[in-house]
């Protein structure tokens, strides 16, 4: 059965277009009580969900529709307000709940927002839960008796738990005493956080991108917007910048001379560190996105190499199916399973700087073996991807790039999981070539759109 609602990160849209709608939002609450009521054979007391939202301005109303969907069907709920997504996959866990939701949209815009799910794992829900929580909402909804509501409980210290959380993927013997660092939060989840993490762990910090409005999310500040970042570091000599996105599971770095590194090149400082230590436990997975050099580094180093396809839920399900614990995604999504049950943004940072600092190296110099091949991504919006991919046209422009390139690099077209939207990538050793190619391909796209 194929998925009504649920994209590859949970369900999302327009705020105020159907399905980010305070009336089907409630009824996916109360949809989503009811699957998981029916699956809690572990225990008789009720059934128990945490809510988190990152800093939209929408998410006090989704928030309350929730609330009230999960209340009439049974659910005890409990509410830890503006938290980094990854805090509500380990609060989840630690408070021994049943199941996490997280509203937000990550790097999109505040117009967008969006529902996602964690189990009581800390995981992505599986597709057979997203299948019964979707065959629910066929269903009417009609709540409970009074004697059969759930209970709404806010829990005060989120915030403090999870920061000693990210904390502990630190090592203890370590420090970033003397490190002056910039950390950006995307006006996000994580504003009144993440400096706190580095702070605290001796760090001088700088905190840009740290004032929410409820609509400036993601507008010039984070991950996807590192401008700002880098001309920080620049401005307050910083000896590295840490950009995160709207939910903190996204992380870009900066070098103190203000050269951006991304997820393949993080991921890399990451993986060889983690080798020189005997502690890498198998392999690593990326996704069809990353970098060709990564994939070549990784042959150099003789540490196994696999893709997923693009989304973090599709590296963590080959990892778990490889028995391995290190993935992630050029965008910046990296997945270290002993650390974390998902991928996190300040506790891949840390992990970033336990290598700089157990090798005492900076970021240029733990990164400076991977040499990245140009990459050029150009999002063309479009109104049907599958149509667009399926186009005479399109397919030819394709076939000719990789005659041009001659193997010596690749093209990869794919939709957006999230955004109506069709990716062209290319990339290969000649840089010109590769920008010809992907301006090529994109301007045929555009034309049968």
């Amino acid at each position: 059965m194929s998925r009504k609602y649920f994209g590859t990160d949970g369900v999302r849209g327009r705020v105020g277009e159907h399905p980010i709608t305070p009336q089907f939002v409630m009824h996916l609450g109360y949809a989503a009580g009811k699957v998981l009521a029916g699956a809690n054979q572990i225990s008789t007391e009720r059934t128990g969900v945490l809510i988190g939202k990152d800093t939209r301005i929408s998410g006090y109303m989704l928030e309350s529709a929730l609330e009230a969907g999960l209340i009439a069907a049974g659910i005890d709920v409990y509410l830890a307000g503006p938290v980094p997504t990854p805090a509500v996959a380990y609060l989840t866990r630690a408070l021994r709940l049943q199941a996490g939701i997280v509203i937000s949209a990550s790097h999109n815009p505040f117009e967008d927002n969006g529902i996602k799910f964690f189990s009581a794992h800390g995981t992505k829900l599986p597709d057979n839960t997203e299948r019964a929580i979707e065959a629910a909402l066929d269903e009417p909804m009609q709540a409970n008796s009074s004697d059969g509501l759930g209970k709404a409980k806010r829990i005060d210290d989120a915030v403090g738990r999870y920061i000693e959380f990210c904390k502990s993927t630190f090592p203890c013997e370590l420090d970033l005493r003397g490190m002056k660092i910039v950390v950006d939060s995307a006006h996000g989840a994580t504003y009144h956080i993440a400096r706190h993490v580095f702070h605290e762990l001796g760090a001088d910090v700088v905190a840009i991108g740290a004032q929410p409005d409820g609509r400036n999310i993601n507008d010039g500040y984070g991950a996807t917007a590192p401008a700002n970042l880098q001309k920080a570091v620049i401005e307050y000599k910083a000896d590295i910048g840490i950009a995160l996105d709207g939910d903190g599971d996204r992380l870009i770095m900066v070098d103190s001379s203000g050269q951006l590194y991304d997820g393949d090149q993080l991921l890399y400082v990451i993986a060889r560190h983690r080798q020189l230590q005997g502690k890498l436990n198998g392999g690593v997975v990326g996704t069809l996105m990353t970098n060709l050099a990564f994939e070549h580094a990784m042959q150099r180093l003789g540490i196994p190499f696999m893709r997923a396809k693009v989304g973090d839920r599709y590296v963590m399900e080959l990892l778990q199916q490889q028995g391995w614990q290190l993935g992630g995604e050029n965008s910046g999504h990296i997945i270290c399973l002993d650390k974390h049950s998902t991928g996190d943004g300040i506790v891949s940072a840390l992990q970033v700087l336990h290598a700089l600092r157990a090798n005492g190296q900076s970021l240029a110099e733990a990164a400076g073996d991977l040499h990245m091949y140009p990459q050029v991504l150009i999002n063309v919006r479009v109104a049907d991807a599958k149509a667009c991919l399926a186009n005479g046209k399109v397919s030819a422009s394709v076939k000719e790039a990789e005659a041009a390139l001659d193997g010596k690099g690749r093209v990869l077209l794919r939709p957006s999981g999230t955004e109506p939207l069709l990716r062209v990538m290319v990339e290969g050793e000649d840089g010109v070539l590769v920008k010809q190619c992907a301006e090529r391909i994109a301007g045929v796209v555009r034309g049968v759109a």
